[in-house]
Parts: structure tokens; sequence; C-alpha cells
């Protein structure tokens, strides 16, 4: 039974597999994104990490836009004497994205239609990204209000696309579609539109069914891998092996896959 929480700007499902699912509903405000969804958001986040039973995450939205970007009407009028103050702000944003960035449990984002500005920073900072045909991304703060686009936008996005399409995308302005999206490697995969969020479903289902001690020491090592030095990284590799060959997830597994081999090998004699 899937357990479902509203409000005015959101939605928060529980399916009985573990997945959480967080969607955007301000779809006459082209779901920019509120205070009320970053808060919303946070707390879900945290959920996935401290509940045992959560065990991945969706982002999505309902209406033509996945988000047009943070909601600029809802940011506050006074920005105080110095930049400390402004970037107190930005600090409350850049804290969830980071949480997403290193929880040890996977963070799937499903942009349904066009997304942009702070769409992009938080597709930036999760581990898997969808795209249904009809979408696009775009990062236009520096055209529309003199400002980069500063909560990954520049730093996480160059980071997965590359300086050449970081400076196509967030200095020059330009839109790149889903299968654009695909081929620069931000996106994994672009499912019709009548089928989107099936497809983004039966990939997560299929998702938290393997081990998550797995899937967390995973995510620790690739980002091990990237952002250090390669004799680390393989050192990472064999401690967390070590740790997994003596869980009860991993003896499991072996006579699970041992026994399904037996019955191949006797259903092809």
């Amino acid at each position: 039974m899937t357990v479902t929480t509203q409000t005015e700007d959101f939605r928060v499902e529980d399916s009985p597999e573990g997945i959480l699912t967080f969607t955007i509903t301000r779809p006459t405000k082209l779901n920019a994104v509120s205070p009320e969804v970053v808060d919303g958001l946070r707390d879900v986040v945290m959920r996935l990490g401290d509940e045992q039973g959560a065990r991945a995450l969706i982002i999505a939205s309902e209406g033509r836009f996945f988000t047009a970007g943070i909601d600029i009407t809802r940011l506050p009028s006074d920005r105080g004497d110095s930049g400390v103050d402004i970037r107190r702000i930005y600090r409350k944003l850049h804290l969830v994205f980071d949480e997403m960035e290193a929880i040890e449990k996977p963070v799937v984002l499903a942009a349904h239609g066009p997304c942009l500005g702070v769409g992009v920073e938080m597709a930036s900072s999760v581990d898997f990204r969808f795209a249904a045909e009809s979408a696009y991304f775009a990062l236009p703060e520096i055209a529309s209000i003199a400002t980069i686009p500063g909560s990954g936008g520049i730093s996480r996005f160059t980071r997965i696309v590359g300086p050449h399409w970081a400076r196509w995308v967030a200095m020059a302005n330009q839109r790149i579609s889903a299968e654009k999206a695909e081929q620069i490697g931000f996106v994994h995969a672009v499912y019709p539109d009548d089928v989107f969020m099936e497809k983004v479903n039966e990939f997560t289902r299929e998702l938290v069914q393997w081990s998550r001690e797995a899937l967390g020491l995973a995510k620790m090592g690739i980002d091990t891998a990237w952002d250090g030095d390669k004799i680390n990284a393989r050192n990472f590799d064999r401690m967390a092996n070590t740790m997994l060959f003596w869980s009860k997830e991993y003896s499991e597994s072996v006579i699970k896959f041992t026994e399904a081999s037996k019955a191949r090998n006797t259903k092809d004699a």
C-alpha cells in the first residue's frame, strides 16, 4: 500500500518497496522551486538517510514543466549588508544537494518536461537522471538575472558534462534537448512521454532489490575513484569487498546464484 502526504507545493509517496517519491505540485507556477519545496525536499532526503526501510528516492513533478527554476518572487528582498547573508540563504539549498550527493542510497531524478536553472542543479546532485522525449534543459541565470547558476550549475554540471558543454549551456544560454542531454552524458536514458514514469519506476524498483550495503559502498567508491588518486581508489575497492564478503547478503546471494546456475545446467543437459 502506498502512503501519500500532500501539501500545497509538493507530494510525498511511500511505496511498499521502500521507494520515496517527491513530486513538486506547483503547475500553475511551472513548478518554480519555493522555500516550501526546498524544506520538503530536505525532509524527505533526511528520511531517506535515516529510515532503514527507505531504499531510494525519486524526484519528479507534475504539469507542463519539471521546473522553471527557483521562484525568484519568494527570495528574501532584504539581503543584508554583505555577501554573508546571501551565502547563508544559498547554504540552505546547498546542504540539501550536498546530502543527496553524499547519502549512501540511490537518488533518481525524472524530468518529464522542461528543466531549467535549479532543476539542472538538482539533477546534477543525484545518481540517476532520466528525461522524457519532450524535456529540455537550460541554465538561463546569466542571460535572465545576471547571476551564475551558483547551486551546482557551474561546479557539478561541469564535472558531469565537461567545460565544453558547460560553456554552451551556462555561458551561452543554449538549451539542450533530452536527446542531446543523453548524448553528452547528462541523462542516462530518454523515454517516450506516454511511458516515462512507468519506465523510471520500473528502473527504481529493480534497483532497490539489490544489496543496500553494496549499493552504498559502490556510490562511495565511485566518488572516491573520481575525486582521489588511483591507488586510494583501488584500496577502497579491496576494503569494501572485504566487508561485503562477510555479510549475510553476500552469503545468501551466493547460495541463490549457485542454485539458479545448477537449475540452468540441469535444464540444458
